[in-house]
């Protein structure tokens, strides 16, 4: 495998499910609802992969953690404030060169819509 293509190496968290107090109506701010994050890192997993060890690789509970401590803390008006602030602490507290964020609201409270979820996907690099 040549050097570029351990890039593409990722660890893949889907469908955490998580509670938070986030919006623009104080309604929701107040009385909170569910979240559904999806979170991908892209990180070389070349060493975890020969040395079969934990302290190798990236820990998933300490990621879910992180991604918690986000959404359960301080409110934010916009899905995509939050999405931001969860790919900024992946990338200052974890060993990765990237983070994809796939931040879900279910049934957001659009008045006389039905909506399975309102979503935003984002994608940061350590370099941006």
């Amino acid at each position: 495998m040549e050097q570029g293509d351990r890039s593409r190496d990722r660890i893949i968290m889907e469908g955490m499910q998580l509670y938070g107090f986030h919006g623009a109506n104080p309604e929701e701010r107040a009385i909170g609802q569910p979240y559904v994050v999806d979170l991908a890192v892209d990180v070389d997993l070349t060493k975890p992969g020969e040395s079969d060890r934990l302290e190798d690789t990236v820990n998933y509970a300490h990621m879910f953690r992180a991604v918690q401590s986000v959404v359960e803390g301080e409110s934010k008006n916009l899905l995509e404030a939050t999405a931001q602030a969860i790919a900024s602490k992946i990338l200052k507290e974890f060993p990765v060169q990237a983070v994809r964020v796939c931040l879900k609201k279910p049934r957001p409270p659009i008045r006389g819509s039905v909506i399975e979820y309102a979503a935003v996907d984002i994608y940061r690099t350590r370099h941006d």
